[in-house]
């Protein structure tokens, strides 16, 4: 079998080194975004799919955009694949590559769709204190992760794992399910199955703006804010007029915090403890990373920071 891999980031690798491994394939070709400038430095670094492929002597396209890369398009058919596949590519297929090979194109999505299509699904789940998700084997086709399914696989999500924990986990979940959907298609005996698109939810693209903490919210929206947002793009709070970001928390039941308002520290000894919504449940800041310093403890910063309990917290800061 012939494969095209259509992939990019972390999440990519595991399917792709899967697929190099399998025997019953070949992988032809990686099709992944340009290399871009990243971190403080802002440093040009390869995808860290190219450089799977590339330790594999994988021939690698990097298009800008492949719906306006008619030459790309036309290699990448040149290699007569029999089947693309596709794991968070960033970028939506247009019909001559959904009807580049005779099997289509297999997308890995990081939900049990029709639940949380669109670029984010792993940060909505946990920000949206769902209890369970998964990953899901489907056909691409011209909308938003609407094709027909063929397999599912099903995740329970730790009340205090973060996006960058779970991503990990389902990638490698979903490139077992990869492996299995291609051998079926492989023998014919896997149909895909339509979506009820009655029950479809949306995971839009992440933002800075979204990592503003409205301590009004309670306790546990707080918390899986924080994780659903770890490690991009995080959460923050201000303090004396500086960002400070929010790395994990940990939910409290005190009474400590019974009428106090939204935001204010009601304990910073061992633990830092802040009031959260109306009722008597508390955040702990267990790690923090005030402006221009490295992340530490909380109660390092409490220390540090010579904290009193009283002192409020807000959201008010600029990017």
């Amino acid at each position: 079998m012939r494969i095209i891999f259509l992939g990019t980031p972390e999440f990519a690798v595991p399917t792709l080194e899967k697929l190099i491994a399998w025997p019953k394939a070949e992988v032809v070709a990686l099709l992944c975004q340009p290399d871009r400038p990243s971190g403080r430095g802002q440093k040009v670094l390869m995808p860290a799919t190219k450089v799977v492929a590339l330790n594999n002597n994988i021939p690698v396209m990097q298009p800008e955009r492949l719906s306006k890369s008619p030459e790309i398009v036309e290699a990448a058919c040149a290699l007569k694949p029999d089947i693309l596949v596709m794991v968070a590519f960033g970028q939506i297929l247009k019909k001559p590559v959904l009807e580049m090979a005779p099997h289509g194109v297999l997308n890995l999505h990081g939900s049990l769709l029709p639940q949380y299509r669109g670029p984010a699904p792993i940060n909505w789940a946990i920000i949206n204190g769902e209890q369970e998700t998964g990953v899901t084997t489907m056909f691409s086709d011209a909308g938003v992760d609407t094709g027909a399914m063929f397999l599912k696989k099903a995740v329970s999500i730790d009340p205090d794992i973060n996006a960058g924990e779970l991503a990990k986990t389902l990638a490698i979940l979903g490139s077992d399910l990869v492996i299995e959907t291609l051998d079926q298609i492989l023998h014919g005996i896997i149909e895909p199955q339509a979506q009820d698109h009655s029950k479809a939810s949306y995971a839009p693209m992440l933002t800075k703006e979204l990592g503003a903490i409205n301590w009004s919210q309670s306790a546990y929206q707080i918390h899986n804010q924080v994780r659903g947002l770890y490690p991009w793009p995080g959460t923050y709070t201000n303090f004396s007029d500086n960002q400070l970001k929010i790395i994990t928390t940990h939910v409290c039941d005190t009474e400590a915090a019974s009428g106090a308002q939204p935001g204010q520290i009601v304990s910073c000894g061992e633990k830092v403890l802040v009031a959260c919504g109306s009722g008597a449940q508390t955040v702990e800041l267990e790690e923090v990373q005030p402006a221009n310093k490295a992340r530490m403890k909380g109660r390092d910063w409490a220390n540090g920071a010579r904290l009193k309990a009283g002192a409020i917290l807000g959201s008010e800061v600029k990017l």
